[in-house]
C-alpha cells in the first residue's frame, strides 16, 4: 500500500516538471486516520507553497491521526515559507513516508529526525530509486554546484552533422525535431555558440511547450556574432551572452540595446558559464552547440547526458562535420564510457541517450550549491 500511495504522489511532483526550478519537483498525498485519500498537493513554481503544505491543507481537519507521502523529506528551517515539519506536526500527522532525503545541507535528514523525535512514525526508501530519477538535475545541482548538462546532436550514421559546406538542414525528421522541442521544454537553458548562431540561426525554444521559454545562452568570447539574428528577439525568449571581458565594446552595446543581456566571464569557459547559470536557478541545462564547444564542455565536466538523434542518411566524407571537436583522446583506454543507455524511435529516425562516465571530481563542499526547496522556493 506504501508502494501505491508514494506512486500517486510521484505522478503529482511530476507535474512541476517544467515550472519548479531551482527547486526540485516534490508532491505529497495525505490519507486519514481510516487510511481514505484526504489531500493532494504538489510544487508548482519557485516562491509558491510546498506539496506537502498544499496536501494539509486540502485535507483540512482529516490530518488527524493520518500519514503523509511525500516525494522529498519536509523541510525544518525557515526560508520564504515556515518549515513543512511545523505543519506535519501541528496538522496532527501520525505517519510520514518520505521517498529520500534532501540533500541541501541545511535539511539533510533533519527534517525527518524531528518529525520522529515528535512521536511520528517515520519510513524512509518507499520509491526511492524513481524519486532519484525525477529529481537527477537537481540533486546533481546541489552536489556539484552546476546544472545537470545534457549535450544533443542530430547525425547521419556515418556521424556527420553537416555536409562538407556545412549544411545541416535538416538531417533529421520533423518528429525527431518536435522530440527537440520537448527535450528543450525540460531544461532550464539552452546553450550554443558563435558557429551555430551563424549557420543555423536558431530560435531555440520548445515551441511554445513551457512557460516561460527556457533562458537562450551564447558563449563567443570575442562577440564576433551577426548583427542580426532570431535570438537576439527577446519577445520569444529571453537570452544572455558570455563573452570575455575583451570583447568588443561596441559589440557589446549592440546587443544590449536589443534587450540582450551580456556578462563578462573570465575565463570564459563552459565551467564558469554553468557556475553563473547555476546562480540564475539553473538545474539542467542542454548544449546544442558545434564541435568545439562540445568538446570543451565534455573535458571540463559538464555534460553528464548524450542525447544523440541518429538518422538513417549518409553523408561521407573526411571533412564533414562530427558532434565533438578533439578530445585529445589517442588510445581506447582513454576513450570516456557511456552507460544506461536508452534508445527509442521517433519517425524515421532513432533517439540515443547515455550517461556520460566522465571523471571529473567533485566540487568541494564549499562550492555546492544548496536548494531552495527546503522552507524557501
Amino acid at each position: 500500500m506504501d508502494e501505491f500511495w508514494m506512486e500517486r504522489a510521484l505522478e503529482l511532483a511530476a507535474l512541476g516538471r517544467f515550472t519548479t526550478s531551482p527547486n526540485p519537483m516534490v508532491g505529497a498525498v495525505v490519507l486519514d486516520a481510516n487510511g481514505q485519500l484526504a489531500g493532494e498537493g504538489f510544487h508548482a513554481a519557485a516562491g509558491q507553497p510546498h506539496g506537502e503544505a498544499l496536501a494539509l491543507r486540502q485535507a483540512g481537519a482529516r490530518t488527524q491521526g493520518g500519514s503523509l507521502y511525500v516525494t522529498l523529506e519536509p523541510c525544518c528551517h525557515h526560508g520564504r515559507t515556515p518549515p513543512c515539519t511545523d505543519a506535519v506536526l501541528a496538522a496532527g500527522i501520525r505517519r510520514v513516508v518520505a521517498a529520500m532525503a534532501d540533500p541541501d545541507p541545511r535539511v539533510a535528514g533533519g527534517g525527518l529526525e524531528r518529525l520522529r523525535q515528535a512521536g511520528v512514525t517515520v519510513i524512509q526508501g518507499v520509491g526511492e530509486a524513481r524519486a532519484r530519477a525525477l529529481n537527477q538535475a537537481f540533486l546533481h545541482r546541489v552536489r556539484h554546484g552546476r546544472p545537470w548538462g545534457v549535450l544533443k546532436w542530430a547525425a547521419s550514421v556515418d556521424g556527420r552533422i553537416a555536409t562538407q559546406t556545412g549544411a545541416s538542414q535538416w538531417i533529421s525528421g520533423i518528429p525527431a525535431r518536435q522530440w527537440v522541442h520537448r527535450l528543450r521544454a525540460q531544461c532550464d537553458a539552452v546553450l550554443v555558440g558563435a558557429g551555430t548562431v551563424y549557420s543555423d540561426n536558431p530560435l531555440l525554444t520548445s515551441r511554445g511547450q513551457r512557460q516561460p521559454e527556457p533562458r537562450r545562452v551564447v558563449v563567443s568570447r570575442r562577440l564576433r556574432l551577426p548583427r542580426q539574428a532570431r535570438l537576439w528577439d527577446q519577445a520569444a525568449a529571453s537570452t544572455m551572452v558570455f563573452h570575455s571581458p575583451g570583447a568588443d565594446p561596441v559589440a557589446v552595446s549592440q546587443l544590449e540595446q536589443q534587450g540582450v543581456e551580456c556578462v563578462a566571464l573570465e575565463p570564459c569557459c563552459p565551467r564558469t558559464v554553468l557556475e553563473h547559470l547555476t546562480q540564475r536557478g539553473c538545474n539542467k541545462v542542454l548544449w546544442e552547440c558545434g564541435p568545439a564547444l562540445a568538446a570543451a564542455a565534455v573535458q571540463e565536466g559538464c555534460v553528464q547526458e548524450i542525447a544523440a538523434v541518429q538518422a538513417p542518411k549518409l553523408l561521407g566524407g573526411l571533412e564533414a562535420f562530427t558532434p565533438l571537436g578533439d578530445l585529445r583522446i589517442t588510445t581506447m583506454a582513454q576513450s570516456l564510457p557511456l552507460r544506461h543507455s536508452r534508445l527509442e524511435r521517433c519517425g524515421d529516425d532513432l533517439i540515443c541517450r547515455f550517461h556520460l562516465g566522465s571523471p571529473t571530481a567533485d566540487i568541494p563542499p564549499e562550492r555546492r550549491s544548496p536548494s531552495l526547496h527546503g522552507g524557501g522556493p
